[in-house]
């Protein structure tokens, strides 16, 4: 293949379709394609969409169109969930673009592709199967972190979400893949991994995983999230492992005593609760209750006291009464969760939530949403104030130039308690003049830090060694 061909990644959607999409850009850089940040300079845009909810699905798709009114030199290939999830329509009612990728296996791009060029129109997906890896060259995140794919799909089935219906059924990679991984990019200067996954609590527990993993949970034995975790802890270094996305019903308690033991897995807890109400959360088929998730989160926080928690409300659910939206209400205050995110109930296609009964006007959807934020932000502002005076190790995301003359220099970063993308950041403050500041605060680096002072959603500090 001509080395001069060029392809740019409109990247969409979660952490799950980033890791897509550096896979994605190894397997072309691999095949001798040259990747370039302008899109008016590609021979092929890769559209990698999010079809999970209705608004990512509208912005995904109009990237599409934006790209073959901006670029109509280029060949535009769509790929991701929404292809995976709607080819065959996409097929014959979407022209704009000149291919469609699945995301069953990735290195169907290759083809992909070569037919564009050759001047056909491909129209590619694979079954579900096993977990897409390999060799990712370039990270999309700031430097200095990744994320790792530890499972693919998901047979949770929570009555809202279309993940099964795009991603599969869960099947789990081998612990001597992701560990070597691992190893792999801290030997590159990661600093902080990410494990990612639908359900990481569910890891090792898919039909597929049996053969690899022994069989089917044992009872009164390690949990396979542990197993993977201790063989991680056995990777020496300096590096920082954060767990995101544990679904509460299944909640792996027995990792909280490695947590403890080993401080280089954070005590951040992504744990999606969706509701605080016992007949939705039963409604989206689930099986745990308001009380015994918060058991969950006060067994978390009597192992590991300074645990930060994120967590998702859904509102608008349909059933959702007054009395309902004021339990999940409730329910915030009652966990004082660190962060979340709350986001009025978007019905998808296929799913079981879709053929309910008692709908939510969206309005209404989104004022309860709105009222759950504000509980949120205040819970957020006073346990960031508790944090005020203490010192931090913080991973380094970027400097700010500094335009005005002056010898402050400011880096933003992130501490343990910040997820990256969604959480707040630490504004660092330090000495331009100060040869051992400047050597040190660079992107992708640990520094420590003071916590000096904290806004709605930052916290301000200053480089202290």
């Amino acid at each position: 293949m001509d080395k001069e061909r060029t392809f740019f990644l409109d990247q969409h959607g979660c952490a799950k379709n980033q890791v897509d999409g550096e896979l994605l850009m190894a397997r072309l850089e691999a095949k001798g394609l040259v990747r370039v940040d302008d899109p008016a300079r590609a021979d092929v845009i890769i559209v990698n969409s999010c079809g999970f909810i209705e608004s990512a699905k509208k912005e995904s798709l109009d990237s599409v169109m934006d790209a073959r009114a901006s670029y109509p030199h280029a060949k535009i290939l769509l790929a991701g969930c929404l292809a995976e999830r709607y080819a065959s329509v996409f097929e014959s009612d979407l022209p704009e673009a000149d291919g469609i990728l699945g995301n069953g296996d990735l290195s169907l791009v290759d083809k992909a592709v070569d037919s564009l060029f050759a001047g056909g129109r491909p129209v590619l997906k694979a079954p579900q199967k096993g977990v897409c890896g390999g060799d990712r060259d370039t990270l999309l995140s700031f430097t200095g972190s990744a994320y790792v794919k530890i499972t693919e799909g998901c047979d949770n089935h929570c009555t809202f979400c279309a993940i099964p219906l795009i991603r599969g059924d869960l099947r789990s990679r081998p612990i001597a893949d992701v560990v070597a991984e691992v190893r792999s990019l801290v030997s590159r200067g990661v600093k902080e991994i990410n494990l990612i996954g639908q359900d990481l609590a569910a890891y090792g527990h898919g039909q597929e995983d049996g053969t690899d993993r022994g069989g089917s949970f044992r009872p009164g034995g390690k949990s396979f999230l542990l197993e993977l975790m201790e063989a991680i802890s056995e990777i020496p270094g300096q590096f920082w492992v954060r767990l995101l996305y544990i679904h509460p019903d299944h909640f792996n308690t027995d990792i909280l005593g490695l947590m403890k033991k080993d401080t280089r897995f954070l005590p951040y807890f992504d744990i999606p609760f969706q509701s605080g109400d016992d007949g939705i959360i039963r409604a989206m088929n689930r099986k745990g209750t308001a009380e015994s998730y918060i058991r969950l989160v006060e067994e978390i926080r009597s192992v590991l006291p300074e645990a930060s928690l994120r967590t998702t409300f859904l509102t608008g659910f349909p059933g959702e009464s007054e009395a309902a939206a004021e339990n999940t209400r409730a329910f915030l205050k009652a966990i004082q969760s660190d962060w979340s995110g709350c986001f009025s109930y978007s019905s998808e296609e296929g799913t079981p939530a879709a053929r309910m009964k008692g709908k939510v006007p969206h309005k209404k959807a989104e004022e309860r949403a709105a009222v759950l934020g504000e509980i949120q932000a205040s819970i957020t502002q006073e346990r960031l104030k508790s944090r005020v005076g203490k010192s931090y190790d913080v991973l380094v995301e970027e400097i700010i130039e500094n335009k005005d003359g002056t010898d402050e220099g400011l880096a933003i970063g992130r501490a343990w308690f910040e997820a990256p993308e969604v959480d707040g950041n630490v504004v660092i403050s330090y000495d331009l003049d100060d040869p051992e500041a400047v050597r040190q605060i660079v992107p992708g680096s640990f520094v420590t830090v003071r916590a000096l002072a904290s806004s709605e959603f930052d916290i301000s500090a200053e480089w202290i060694g």
